[in-house]
C-alpha cells in the first residue's frame, strides 16, 4: 500500500529533528539478491555497503585476478546505472555539476506537468457575476473542470563569468478550463501566466542532516491576463534552497512582493493570501512521488496545502492525484478559500 501523505511528512519531520541521525542514506542491496553466485553476492553487498570485501568476496576476487573485474560483473548484475541508483537529483533537474549539464536552450521541465479533472465543494462565482448580467447569462460555475499545468525551463548563459552560476528562463501555465458547462459555452474560467528568471549556483555542505544542493534567486511575474476587475498581478523576486536526502527533496522559498502604484495594483492584499513564501516537501520510491506543498502567512493566519501523489502507470506518464486546501489555487481565487479533488495524469518528459 502506498505510503500515505501525513506519514511522509511525519519522517521528514522525524529525519530534520534529528540530526544526529546517520548522514548516509542506508544503501539498496535489493539487485544483489538477484546475483545466482554466492562469491559475486557477498561482493555485491560489500560494493554497495561501501565495506571491505568479505574473504569469501577476496578469495572470489583473487581467482578472477582482480577485484576490479568482480566489480564489474557485479555493477553489470545490478544495473548500477545514474538513473538507477540516483534516480532523480537536484544535480540532474539543475544541471548543476559537469556530469549533468547539457549545454543552453534546451527546454527541459520546471513545475510539474499535468492534467487532471477537479471538483471544488464551492465556486467563486462573484469575480464573474456582472459580466454574466450584462451578457445575461444566468448559469453558475460548475464545481467541475478540466485543470492543466505546462511548465518548462530553458538554460540561457551557462557559467557566467567562468564561475559555477547559470541564468535560467522558466514558463508555467496554469489553465482552468469548464469544459462540461456547455450552459456557459465551455469557457475557460481562468488562465495563469507565470514567466521567470533564475540565476541558480550549486551548493555543496550538510544542514539538518540533508545535503544542500542549490540556491536559486529569481524574479517572477504571475498574471491572468484579463483586463477591469478580472485582472490579477503580481511581481516578486524570490530566494530558494533545494535540500535533499534519501528519496527526499525539500525546496524552502521566501519572496519579496514587487510594490505597485495604488492606482494600477489589482489586489494589494495579495500577500495577506499567498504568504511570504513557500515549502515544496517531495518524496520519492519505487517510482511513486509523495509531495506537499505548504504556504501560510502567520501574520494573517491564511495559506493553502496542496497534497499530491503520482504512480507508475506507462511510459512517460504517471497517475496524478492532487489535493488543495487554502487559498490562491488561482490567482482569480488569491482571496477565496476552497478545498478541490483532482484526478488526472502527469507527463515526465
Amino acid at each position: 500500500m502506498p505510503t500515505k501523505p501525513y506519514k511522509f511528512l511525519s519522517a521528514l519531520t522525524f529525519l530534520v529533528l534529528n540530526p544526529a541521525l546517520a548522514q548516509q542514506a542506508a544503501p539498496d542491496l535489493s539487485g544483489c539478491t538477484q546475483i545466482a553466485d554466492s562469491a559475486l553476492r557477498l561482493a555485491c553487498y560489500d560494493h554497495v555497503a561501501g565495506v571491505s570485501p568479505t574473504p569469501a568476496a577476496a578469495a572470489a576476487a583473487t581467482s578472477a585476478s582482480s577485484f576490479v573485474k568482480v566489480e564489474r560483473e557485479v555493477e553489470a548484475s545490478m544495473d548500477l546505472s545514474p538513473a538507477k541508483s540516483r534516480g532523480f537529483s537536484l544535480a540532474d533537474h539543475w544541471e548543476l555539476d559537469r556530469e549533468h549539464r547539457r549545454g543552453v536552450f534546451n527546454f527541459r521541465p520546471h513545475n510539474v506537468n499535468y492534467l487532471m479533472v477537479t471538483r471544488t465543494a464551492h465556486p467563486n462565482n462573484e469575480p464573474y457575476r456582472p459580466f454574466r448580467n450584462l451578457a445575461d447569462i444566468t448559469t453558475d460555475l460548475s464545481r467541475n473542470e478540466l485543470v492543466y499545468q505546462l511548465s518548462f525551463k530553458t538554460k540561457a548563459v551557462e557559467g557566467i563569468a567562468n564561475k559555477p552560476v547559470d541564468l535560467w528562463f522558466g514558463y508555467t501555465q496554469d489553465s482552468f478550463w469548464q469544459a462540461g458547462n456547455r450552459k456557459a459555452s465551455s469557457p475557460f474560467r481562468e488562465t495563469n501566466y507565470q514567466p521567470e528568471l533564475m540565476v541558480v549556483t550549486p551548493l555543496n555542505f550538510n544542514v539538518l542532516g540533508m545535503h544542500a544542493s542549490y540556491l536559486n534567486l529569481g524574479v517572477v511575474h504571475q498574471s491572468n491576463g484579463q483586463a477591469s476587475t478580472l485582472s490579477r498581478s503580481w511581481n516578486r523576486y524570490y530566494a530558494q534552497v533545494g535540500l535533499e536526502r534519501a528519496g527526499f527533496t525539500v525546496l524552502g522559498r521566501v519572496w519579496k512582493r514587487v510594490n505597485e502604484s495604488a492606482s494600477e495594483d489589482n489586489n494589494p492584499d495579495i500577500v495577506n493570501y499567498m504568504g511570504r513564501g513557500d515549502l515544496t516537501v517531495t518524496y520519492r520510491s519505487n517510482g511513486h512521488d509523495y509531495s506537499a506543498l505548504l504556504r501560510r502567512n502567520f501574520s494573517t493566519d491564511r495559506g493553502a496545502v496542496q497534497l499530491s501523489w503520482a504512480f507508475p502507470l506507462a511510459g512517460h506518464f504517471k497517475g496524478y492525484v492532487q489535493y488543495f486546501s487554502g487559498y490562491g489555487q488561482s490567482l482569480i481565487d488569491y482571496n477565496y478559500y476552497q478545498n478541490v479533488v483532482g484526478l488526472g495524469l502527469l507527463g515526465t518528459f
